[in-house]
């Protein structure tokens, strides 16, 4: 097979046709029209349903209308929440994804996921050439990029964000002048929905030394003025999937939807950080997940209850780097997919409850339990009925430590000897 490397930018000034990836916001509403003008194209749009706008249900149908007034001549709507959770945010919860051991993946996971359903669009309407809203300095050009070629390696992929150069100013004049609706003017914050999560960022947020203020967060409600009592839930797993809440099996969607209510409520899974984007770059990021934080916390502690010690050691590097190829744009990439094998092996037996203790802003998993846990009571237990013979440490302790005693020692005489010789 010939391998092609595509040249900088764009290869042509013409298209006869192209679908953009639109949310509906300043950025590709600006995109819309500008490509038309630019590429003197016909623009088909697209937007996913991942769960986002968890208060708005009707916003999909505004963002049909609106892509339709600038001149699409044909807008896609998919509903992908069902296909999101089970393809792209379980794995993530067998995985324990958190990105730099804070950040669980959410817009992470959606990218590849939307870019994927964008190419089946565009072979289906004959479209050359796809469009999206992402900057040069952010993950999700490498997330979308990557994951377009790897489907089709025809396709072209257009960054209007890198062609035009413009700042948040010049393309709200640029609206101004072209008729774009403008919702909100004053929004200050660049940010992205969906089931499993919320991010902020530019404005005031681009100042790490600063405090994120309280507009920045739009679903969780700040722990100093969450509910004075904790509230205790317990979220049932199979196979490393979660399938109930408090003892009643739900849909997937059902069981985010009723979490991230209750999380919010509690002003869980509120997380700023410094982030190292795949780029290079250093990042400030906000975020907002309380299903996500909820559910990876629970679901590691099960894991970790079922798997012997070597596992969990093992599993976590596994997770790590499991992690890095997904927030790093690299879903396609076939070591992720080996590693998801092993993932998978392990979450056989991560069946079980995990009860998780609610209150002012944390998630603490606080009991659980599960037909395969490894903890055995007559064991562990310091009473004397205790099954373990106590005796049998007598000689497994020399053995195992017989080893770093040697070294000790021995690094101990060599440590002379060179002294000596120095002296």
């Amino acid at each position: 097979m010939e391998i092609i490397i595509t040249t900088l930018g764009p290869k042509k000034s013409h298209y006869e046709k192209i679908l953009l990836l639109y949310s509906g916001g300043l950025d590709t509403s600006c995109m819309l029209k500008w490509l038309q003008d630019k590429y003197k194209a016909k623009i088909y749009t697209f937007t996913a349903d991942l769960g986002q706008e968890f208060a708005d249900k009707s916003r999909f149908k505004e963002i049909e209308e609106k892509a339709y007034k600038l001149g699409a001549v044909k807008h896609f709507t998919l509903d992908l929440k069902e296909k999101f959770l089970k393809e792209y945010i379980f794995p993530t919860i067998k995985a324990n994804g958190l990105y730099q051991g804070i950040y669980p993946l959410s817009t992470a996971v959606g990218r590849p996921l939307i870019m994927i359903e964008g190419v089946k669009i565009a072979k289906q309407e004959n479209i050359p050439a796809i469009a999206h809203g992402c900057t040069g300095k952010g993950n999700d050009q490498i997330r979308f990029n990557v994951t377009a070629k790897a489907h089709a390696l025809d396709v072209e992929i257009l960054m209007p964000m890198i062609e035009w150069n413009m700042g948040r100013d010049e393309e709200m004049k640029y609206a101004l002048e072209h008729g774009i609706p403008i919702s909100n003017q004053n929004k200050k914050y660049s940010t992205d929905e969906n089931l499993f999560g919320r991010s902020a960022e530019c404005d005031i947020l681009e100042h790490p030394e600063i405090e994120p203020p309280e507009d920045a967060r739009e679903w969780t409600t700040a722990p100093e003025s969450a509910p004075d009592t904790p509230e205790y839930i317990m979220i049932n797993f199979e196979e490393g999937v979660p399938v109930g809440l408090n003892g009643e099996k739900m849909s997937a969607v059902k069981l985010i939807g009723q979490l991230h209510d209750i999380g919010c409520k509690h002003g869980v899974g509120r997380i700023e950080h410094m982030e190292d984007r795949a780029i290079g770059l250093k990042s400030r990021e906000t975020y907002e997940v309380p299903a996500a934080i909820m559910l990876i916390k629970a679901h590691k502690d099960l894991e970790k209850y079922v798997c012997t010690k070597h596992e969990n050691s093992f599993k976590a590097h596994v997770d790590q780097r499991w992690t890095e190829l997904a927030y790093e744009g690299l879903w396609v990439d076939p070591l992720r997919g080996a590693l998801e094998a092993f993932i998978n092996e392990i979450n056989k037996k991560v069946t079980g409850t995990v009860k998780v203790k609610l209150f002012k802003g944390s998630a603490e998993v606080v009991a659980r339990e599960s037909p395969y846990g490894l903890y055995d009571l007559n064991l562990a237990t310091y009473d004397t009925t205790s099954t373990f013979d106590q005796k049998l440490s007598y000689g497994f302790i020399p053995i195992w430590g017989m080893q770093s005693e040697l070294g000790f020692k021995l690094k101990k005489i060599a440590l002379n000897n060179l002294k000596e010789k120095k002296e």
